[in-house]
């Protein structure tokens, strides 16, 4: 789930792309089939690209901390932006959430502008320092992000009731988060994410805070996601595992794109994408 971004005043020239996409009314409800799979709905409601951005900049002054990038992003696809810090990954991810605007070029969420509030109705977000209020426990929070998006109070729990297995959970719901350690922080806050029915996920450092077998687990799940046509916006320094799961790949540095292509044409022979990633970085 997304909160409403922040009022952002500064000087912009921007216009919305011409995507011809329809949209469907967004989902207020999550399904399960099985153990750990969620009900996706129709692809045919969806854009062929879930993602577009059109030659986008973002200034902070004299720094470009994006510099005239375009790309685009399969609905059902799952994609990785890669780059080093500073590179413009997190420029890039507020500027598909609207919390801040690029200075020209334009994006696009589901064949909505991202200014339009509506392109945010099937986005589920997770950033990397993720923090939940300490005198609320797991469930609670879960609890309050459903009513944020109108979720009946029986439907509510349900959702949350498979969440919190779905994450791995069970047992610590109900203790307060102030007593969690970062990666059980992490793990409730890709569970708010799903609440909703989200079309797209973007997750900002997902497996930060995990031990090996809390990122195995979290790598599983969305797996799982992926049987069902999710797509996903990923953010990584965790490079092994950005190659197990994501189709396609792009490399910024500085503020522009270095490449964008499949993973399995990037890597090739004895190559891992960390050799790929310091080789095009390093130049």
């Amino acid at each position: 789930m997304i909160y409403p971004s922040p009022d952002v005043q500064d000087n912009h020239d921007f216009s919305c792309p011409g995507v011809d996409g329809r949209r469907q009314k967004s989902t207020l409800y999550l399904t399960f089939c099985g153990q750990y799979f969620i009900d996706i709905p129709d692809r045919s409601t969806y854009t062929f690209f879930m993602i577009e951005l059109n030659s986008v900049t973002k200034r902070y002054g004299s720094l470009a901390a994006v510099d005239n990038i375009s790309f685009s992003v399969k609905t059902g696809e799952y994609f990785a932006l890669l780059g080093p810090n500073g590179a413009g990954k997190t420029t890039i991810v507020k500027m598909l959430l609207d919390f801040t605007k690029p200075t020209a070029g334009s994006l696009s969420v589901n064949g909505l502008c991202c200014t339009d509030a509506a392109s945010r109705n099937a986005v589920g977000y997770l950033a990397e320092n993720y923090h939940i209020p300490p005198h609320l426990s797991g469930w609670q929070y879960l609890q309050r992000c459903a009513e944020l998006l109108d979720i009946s109070r029986s439907e509510a729990t349900d959702q949350c009731r498979r969440i919190v297995e779905l994450v791995g959970m069970q047992g610590r719901e109900h203790t307060k988060t102030s007593t969690y350690s970062k990666g059980m922080i992490q793990r409730f806050g890709l569970g708010a994410a799903l609440i909703g029915n989200p079309k797209l996920l973007i997750l900002d450092e997902p497996t930060s805070g995990l031990d090996p077998i809390g990122i195995r687990e979290i790598r599983q799940l969305l797996e799982s996601l992926k049987n069902q046509g999710m797509t996903i916006f990923l953010n990584s320094h965790l490079l092994s595992e950005v190659e197990k799961i994501c189709d396609n790949a792009a490399i910024i540095n500085r503020g522009r794109l270095l490449v964008k292509d499949k993973i399995s044409t990037l890597v090739k022979d004895s190559d891992t994408l960390e050799d790929v990633f310091v080789r095009f970085v390093k130049g």
